[in-house]
């Protein structure tokens, strides 16, 4: 973060105010991308048959913590 001279109080605390709007939205947008992988990945593996995922070695149960790895890395 560079620092800037600010003719005012009001100019550097509308800087550091625009910063950390924009840290948080940038954080929120990826926070809605990553749950956005879950959602799919979910969908997609719940959509296939139980010989599709048993031919995947994927067991039924197992859809949600696949899910969480691909959006997260949990």
């Amino acid at each position: 973060m560079a620092i800037t001279r600010s003719s005012s109080w009001r100019d550097a605390v509308l800087d550091v105010s625009r910063l950390i709007i924009h840290q948080n939205w940038d954080g929120f947008r990826d926070a809605q991308a990553k749950r956005k992988i879950y959602r799919d990945t979910y969908h997609e593996l719940s959509m296939l048959t139980d010989r599709d995922l048993a031919d995947l070695g994927i067991p039924r149960n197992g859809i949600q913590k696949l899910a969480l790895e691909a959006a997260y890395g949990v």
